[in-house]
């Protein structure tokens, strides 16, 4: 990690930015693999496979036997585990339900929003070194509160805890596929892989192109994605150990990652690098971690105002807020996916098991996104009603309204009624 002192805020930008993804040459990779897919569907994707994966797939759905199966391969601690952090997301998620709420704006004319699940929707699970079933908790279980019809996953790991998971939240159907042409058979269906409307899920950086590429082409994705990223404000409060921990965390998911600590006190940032440099190399996954410091930074600043001006600057994925009084300081940041409180609400425990979803805005998308949440799932359709009392009340105000725009027929439309009324 590079220390930095007390930068002024003109360069904060350099030195905050992400690594650097040249994602418009990785589109012009993916691109094509788009088009074969919508081209020529299963057989692209057993040809990709092929040339990929080096996987001969025969069929693309996994099995219903397979899946069962896949139960009985997992230790009971890791089900019950597994069991608890879905508790824990429903409860959290259930809890967002909003039940529709007539507002009468006028007498006689009544407003209200219902809350509609999307019909069909896709979940990418990716392979690579880790096999992420804790993402098909967060995705599949608010898809399933939300009411969607149709629950379509798509991963090249058939790791047991994968299937299992996806069986316990309610999966519809599995699939053996991977990468981008993963993310195309779910954009544009396949012989055998349904069209969904909706795409949620992480990825490489090929993943994330075929998203970004097949929502210009009007399919809903979840949200831009990047790198794991987190953020650490720590004061002198601060438990170097525990601060270290957390730095690492998220530095492991893999090179192209980035940590940030940002504190007022030198001795805290000292303290903890030098943890930083004592843990990571006792982690299997130490070449991914050292390679990911590469990219991070551990910022000096003058007083607290300076660090939340500059950590709402970053926006960061996950922050944690390593400091007494954190949950005051909390109402001061207004970019974060998923801020965690204290020295001992550690980032992993969003990542598994709190009931929070750990889909989250990276690359400083936390300006303008929120994380995946049960209204990730709905739509939200308008309806309205109006009597004949408020067609009284409030047509005058639509003629009007219409006759300025020269749009006669709005007028008319409500024009007639009111002659049918007598007014």
């Amino acid at each position: 990690m590079q220390l930095i002192r007390y930068p002024e805020p003109e360069t904060w930008d350099a030195i905050l930015a992400r690594p650097v993804q040249q994602m418009a040459q990785i589109e012009q990779l993916v691109q094509p693999i788009l088009q074969q897919v919508r081209d020529h569907g299963d057989a692209a994707l057993r040809e990709f496979a092929l040339k990929f994966d080096n996987v001969q797939l025969d069929g693309l759905q996994v099995p219903l036997e397979v899946v069962e199966v896949a139960e009985r391969q997992l230790s009971p601690e890791l089900k019950e585990a597994i069991q608890q952090a879905a508790s824990n997301i429903v409860t959290f998620h259930s809890a967002q339900r909003q039940l529709p709420e007539k507002i009468e704006t006028m007498p006689g004319v009544t407003c209200w929003r219902k809350s509609v699940g999307i019909d069909k929707v896709g979940i990418y699970i990716p392979g690579g070194t880790a096999p992420l079933f804790s993402t098909v908790l967060m995705l599949g279980i608010p898809a399933k509160l939300a009411g969607c019809k149709e629950i379509v996953l798509c991963s090249p790991s058939q790791h047991p805890a994968i299937l299992y998971a996806a069986k316990l939240v309610g999966v519809t159907k599995v699939y053996k596929i991977g990468g981008a042409q993963a993310i195309a058979a779910m954009a544009y269906g396949t012989e055998s892989i349904p069209q969904v409307y909706k795409i949620f899920g992480p990825g490489n950086q090929f993943v994330t192109a075929a998203k970004m590429l097949v929502a210009k082409e009007g399919i809903a994705i979840d949200m831009p994605a990047g790198p794991s990223e987190v953020a650490v404000f720590a004061d002198d409060s601060a438990n170097p150990a525990f601060v270290a921990a957390d730095l690492l965390s998220q530095a492991e998911h893999g090179k192209d990652s980035q940590v940030l600590l940002v504190s007022t006190s030198e001795e805290v940032l000292i303290r903890s690098m030098q943890e930083v440099e004592k843990q990571v190399r006792e982690l299997p996954r130490e070449d991914f971690a050292t390679q990911a410091l590469d990219n991070s930074k551990a910022i000096l600043v003058r007083d607290e105002r300076e660090a939340l001006d500059l950590l709402n600057a970053y926006a960061a994925e996950h922050l944690i807020l390593a400091v007494e009084n954190a949950e005051a300081l909390s109402e001061e940041i207004t970019n974060a996916g998923s801020i965690f409180l204290g020295h001992y609400t550690p980032e992993s425990a969003g990542d598994y098991a709190s009931g929070t979803n750990h889909t989250l805005p990276t690359n400083g998308y936390a300006r303008a996104y929120s994380g995946v949440s049960l209204d990730s799932f709905v739509k939200k359709i308008t309806v309205q009603s109006i009597s004949e009392e408020g067609l009284k009340n409030i047509g005058s105000t639509i003629m009007e309204m219409a006759a300025a725009e020269s749009l006669d027929a709005h007028k008319r439309a409500v024009e007639i009624r009111l002659s049918e009324l007598g007014v």
